[in-house]
């Protein structure tokens, strides 16, 4: 399927967008790591390549956790060497210092840590604190910093929690700087359970800028709980944001977080940026067909509106 083949939106640009977005696709990490039947890493690999295929640039490929943790990725030690000849970034999630050694022993380059803005979830998801959870990270961002490796700090329940509801956006502020110091290159903004709104998109970025946090250091993760990734991505694209976190057939959401819905659509997103004449380098054609492989070994179609529309899956 070509993209040419395709019905495409009209491109009208609208004024004050970054003219072209870096989509750091996570469908093959945060996209199946809750799939309860194990996905075999052959088809894993497979999936990594073909969205390489599609003009995606960067694709997370796995997460370095303890396997007890997310038995779908205990296969990182395989799956990695098997994709990463490709000529993409390939970054990984590494929640401590062991898993940072089993990244770098690989060659991994781009490394992420997954911080809270919440104390409940920090419990939930690290078991610690707020606070234990980032002097737990420093050791690991300081050594990744030494080997040069690129550092990203994910960022859950920036706009709401399902224990402690609406989060107050100094909160996140606070974090967020703590991230940067430590040494970060570049954060994400997560929507862990979907609940953000554009004003509220709007008024985090601010904030984070009226705190000397970068906008070029901002991407932005929202989940499509409410219906709302979409318009909140919009928000954020207004605001300077040029790095958009998404899941190729809306794939994923968190095992964390029992609310939690999967996660943008990466076909969704370039549909919408394409009627907006923004640049991502992507064949929409290509990743829509790499939405509805992955779909059939799953065993269910796909959830993103543009893979269902384009592809004329059954329901």
């Amino acid at each position: 399927m070509n993209a040419s083949e395709l019905g495409l939106p009209m491109a009208v640009p609208a004024e004050g967008l970054p003219a072209r977005v870096r989509i750091h696709e996570v469908g093959a990490r945060d996209g199946l790591q809750n799939e309860k039947q194990t996905v075999p890493t052959a088809v894993k690999a497979e999936f990594v390549r073909r969205l390489a295929g599609t003009g995606l640039t960067t694709i997370e490929a796995t997460s370095f956790v303890h396997p007890a943790w997310v038995p779908q990725l205990a296969d990182a030690e395989d799956l990695y060497p098997a994709v990463s000849d490709l000529p993409v970034e390939l970054p990984v999630l590494v929640p401590n210092e062991r898993g940072l050694d089993r990244a770098l022993a690989l060659g991994a380059r781009r490394v992420a840590v997954f911080a809270s803005a919440t104390e409940s979830f920090a419990k939930a998801n690290l078991n610690r604190t707020v606070d234990e959870a980032l002097a737990m990270f420093e050791p690991v961002v300081a050594r990744a910093k030494e080997q040069g490796v690129h550092v990203r700090g994910y960022l859950s329940m920036c706009f709401g929690d399902p224990w402690e509801g609406a989060v107050p956006v100094p909160q996140v502020v606070r974090v967020c700087r703590a991230l940067l110091d430590m040494g970060c290159d570049e954060l994400s903004l997560g929507d862990t359970i979907g609940v953000a709104t554009p004003g509220h998109v709007t008024a985090l970025i601010r904030a984070l800028t009226e705190a000397g946090v970068p906008v070029p250091a901002l991407g932005v993760h929202f989940h499509d709980t409410y219906g709302q990734a979409l318009s909140n991505t919009l928000a954020a694209l207004q605001q300077g944001v040029a790095t958009v976190d998404a899941s190729a057939g809306g794939l994923g959401g968190c095992p964390y977080a029992k609310s939690a819905t999967g996660n943008l659509a990466t076909e969704d997103l370039v549909w919408m940026l394409r009627g907006l004449g923004i640049d991502t380098g992507v064949d929409l054609g290509r990743l829509v067909a790499t939405s509805v492989w992955m779909a059939a070994h799953l065993g269910r179609p796909s959830p993103s509106r543009t893979v269902r529309a384009l592809s004329h899956q059954e329901q």
